[in-house]
């Protein structure tokens, strides 16, 4: 049987451009780029933080956010504690802005920053960056991609605080991580639900998880219009650690609200790199920025509240498992990057693809058609974004996705569920190699319990319980 329809747009998730020549352009003609300053403003319904950005003094970029203020965010810090909170969240919003041309320098003007600090910042920027790199066809190197300055003599201080330790902040996405954590935690903690840029698929996530708007936590965070008009100018552009933005955005939260723990839902799955020995899309959901990120937070910001992801020991497919128990967010969940603006699941894209392969062991083909409008397995126009999933292709999309291993074993769940008139791509996945390489793989070998994690009890116990009962 051919696999290659004459009506297929068989394309991959990715273009790889050659870009050195304008990297190094760039950086001839730009050679600085300038932290200058931060300002804010606290008024009774909200926290305004404006950031100025410098790019050789040539252009100015003043990204803003916007923190919307209720009832939980009743602590207002010293000034000298605001400070510190706000310039840290702009060391990682400024590279946005420097990639657009890649000054070999950046110049931290507002605060200090020691050495352990500086090299903190190089291994972020570098690796959260590294599909950036890799895309735009830029051979950089961590050691001397770029030079940090910090000439300023002030120094932050450490933030003490007595936080409620009942409390838990949980970002919401509007995919299923996010579901699970939620409704796991909210039998056992005061949870607050925090969402940034909110968007109807979180907002429904919050609502069919029994919270109401006073209990949910708000930030908006707006685009200079100037990067974006040099991205129509031909600068450079890419992925940026986006998750390691919510990060200090999420500690700045529980200063203001005085809550104890930060539950992320990243899972041991985004540890797998995109590209084999390169770079991983998911660099800043992973248990190596977690780590590095939990010492920066404790040494040079506070050790009150606790940052931690609390899916991080168990895998994709496991937390599919978790979440197909919980039907009433069918209707709304969406994890789809193309569908985003319009709330829905666009169904061509990895993404879309990603989530049905790895739902399928655990929700039946017609519920799946339903979720994303489609029988997404008997598209032809998705076998490349299949084969980047199972390692048939080298690189596997740059999106947040499970690893290979996974995949593989999700589509031979799903065979057992599926009738002997199999649809396009299970069609074509019995008739691989990577098929008969998968076909004697322990399910508890992938839906076992890791031991990279920094859940303390009872987080650790309400998560086992969980894993346990579904089994």
């Amino acid at each position: 049987m051919s696999f290659i329809s004459k009506k297929s747009k068989i394309v991959p998730s990715f273009v790889k451009k050659n870009n050195q020549h304008k990297f190094d352009r760039f950086r001839l003609k730009y050679n600085t780029f300038s932290y200058e300053r931060f300002d804010y403003k606290i008024n009774p319904d909200h926290i305004s933080i404006k950031y100025t950005f410098k790019l050789s003094n040539r252009y100015t970029f003043s990204p803003e956010l916007t923190i919307h203020k209720n009832r939980l965010l009743d602590y207002l810090p010293s000034k000298e504690e605001m400070d510190n909170l706000v310039f840290q969240i702009g060391m990682i919003e400024l590279i946005s802005y420097w990639k657009a041309a890649c000054p070999p320098v950046i110049e931290i003007k507002p605060f200090h920053l020691d050495k352990e600090q500086i090299e903190f910042w190089k291994k972020v920027y570098y690796h959260g960056l590294g599909e950036f790199f890799y895309l735009n066809g830029i051979k950089a190197n961590e050691e001397d991609f770029v030079d940090i300055k910090s000439s300023v003599a002030s120094k932050t201080e450490l933030i003490k605080l007595k936080p409620d330790k009942n409390s838990v902040i949980v970002p919401v996405g509007g995919g299923k991580d996010s579901v699970v954590s939620l409704e796991l935690l909210k039998n056992n903690f005061h949870v607050l639900p925090f969402i940034l840029n909110p968007r109807r698929a979180s907002k429904d996530t919050v609502k069919v998880a029994g919270f109401d708007k006073e209990d949910t936590l708000k930030v908006s965070r707006t685009i200079h219009p100037q990067l974006l008009e040099l991205n129509k100018m031909g600068y450079l552009n890419g992925h940026t650690p986006f998750s390691a933005l919510l990060g200090f955005i999420t500690i700045l939260l529980g200063i203001l609200s005085k809550t104890a723990y930060i539950a992320l839902s990243n899972e041991s799955s985004a540890n797998e790199p995109t590209v084999k020995d390169g770079p991983n899309h998911q660099y800043s959901k992973s248990f190596e920025f977690e780590k590095d990120f939990k010492h920066y937070v404790e040494k040079y910001i506070t050790s009150d509240v606790n940052y931690f992801s609390f899916l991080r020991p168990i895998s994709e497919l496991r937390i599919a498992s978790l979440f197909s128990q919980y039907t009433k967010h069918f209707p709304t969940f969406r994890s789809c990057n193309v569908g985003s603006k319009t709330d829905s699941w666009c169904g061509t894209c990895p993404k879309c693809l990603f989530t049905a392969i790895i739902l399928s062991p655990f929700i039946n083909p017609a519920e799946l058609s339903k979720i994303f409008g489609k029988e997404i397995f008997d598209d032809s126009n998705l076998l490349e974004h299949f084969k980047e999933l199972t390692g048939i292709a080298e690189v596997k999309p740059f999106e947040c996705v499970g690893t290979v291993n996974e995949v593989n074993l999700a589509l031979h769940l799903a065979l057992k569920k599926n009738s002997s008139d199999l649809p396009y791509l299970l069609n074509y996945f019995v008739s691989t190699e990577v098929y008969k390489k998968y076909s004697e793989v322990n399910v508890e070998d992938e839906m076992k319990f890791s031991s990279d994690h920094f859940l303390q009890e009872p987080f650790l116990t309400i998560l086992k319980n969980a894993v346990e009962k579904k089994g």
